[in-house]
């Protein structure tokens, strides 16, 4: 069975950290797959957050998320920190990727997944896909 593989960035330009809740745990008694999807939602609104924009904002085009592709590593637990780092990568003239990094702090730093989103700019006003707008994209390749 082929599997998913991310190719992980050198560098990261961001990185929060966002804690496990109990509501995050399902009958497993681990983080859902769930969850690590919303994690990587709440590490996303964070970075744009960071370079002064939202998902309905990226200054002036708003942004669809087109795919999601997620490595699982280890299992979360309640209580744990997880540490998400994001950077943006690929840009095309409509589009680009966000790669994610999720580690938790245990005796040492533990992998617990990589993840893609494909982000796709959007005007939810004019409902068409847009052009990556270039302050946008300058402020994210720095």
């Amino acid at each position: 069975m082929a599997r998913i593989r991310i190719n992980t960035p050198a560098a990261y330009s961001f990185s929060c950290s966002i804690p496990v809740r109990i509501t995050d745990i399902n009958y497993g008694g681990h983080v859902g797959n769930d969850t690590v999807l919303s994690i990587i939602h709440e590490a996303r609104m964070q970075y744009f957050r960071a370079l002064g924009y939202t998902e309905l904002n990226l200054a002036g085009a708003g942004l669809i998320m087109a795919d999601v592709a997620i490595e699982f590593k280890a299992e979360l637990f309640y209580g744990d920190v997880v540490t998400a780092s994001l950077t943006a990568a690929d840009f095309s003239t409509i589009g680009f990727d966000l790669l994610y990094k999720l580690e938790v702090e245990r005796e040492d730093k533990t992998l617990a997944a990589l993840a893609k989103t494909g982000m796709v700019c959007y005007d939810y006003n004019r409902k068409k896909i847009v052009a990556v707008p270039e302050e946008a994209k300058l402020k994210m390749q720095q």
